[in-house]
């Protein structure tokens, strides 16, 4: 193997050592797929970092966290056409049909994902400017929260490594 080669196999090597997630969405259909990424990167030894900013922010407030719903609208991933989802009610059933698919394949709950994620030792940081925008305490979040950050302590977390985009 050429020292290049080594060299570029020793780079991608150090960038899969740790992983940035940042969660700009608070849907259950991006929540989900977040954390099973994040519980499976902190089982495969990975640093992992997840950063929840604007919408993301649902994801780990304690008054949402445990209702968080499927929208059926723009989700071309849905069963129906786009238009039926702007029905009154198609929320809550797309919501309903999500959750029922997530308990026949016995994942756990979000709540429940959350818990698993920090025994694992992943690091879970909310958005400073999100919660000024948006008027957040830092008591309304989850207390799996490890702490509340800036873009450039995100942009810090994720550098030399792997950043998911959800």
């Amino acid at each position: 193997m050429s020292q290049a080669t080594a060299l570029r196999a020793e780079e991608k090597g150090a960038q899969t050592e740790r992983m940035l997630i940042i969660l700009s969405k608070g849907s259950m259909d991006m929540v989900y797929p977040a954390l099973m990424i994040a519980t499976t990167a902190a089982t495969m030894g990975k640093e992992v970092h997840m950063f929840f900013t604007f919408w993301g922010l649902q994801a780990v407030s304690k008054k949402s966290v445990g209702s968080l719903k499927v929208s059926p609208v723009g989700n071309p991933g849905m069963p129906m056409p786009n238009i039926l989802g702007m029905i009154p009610g198609m929320t809550a059933m797309a919501t309903k049909m999500m959750g029922g698919k997530i308990r026949k394949a016995k994942l756990p709950s979000i709540p429940d994902m959350f818990k698993m994620a920090k025994d694992l030792g992943v690091k879970l940081h909310a958005c400073s400017t999100t919660m000024e925008v948006m008027g957040t305490p830092r008591e309304s979040l989850i207390d799996e929260i490890d702490d509340v950050v800036g873009a450039a302590t995100m942009v810090s977390l994720g550098e030399g490594g792997e950043t998911i985009f959800i």
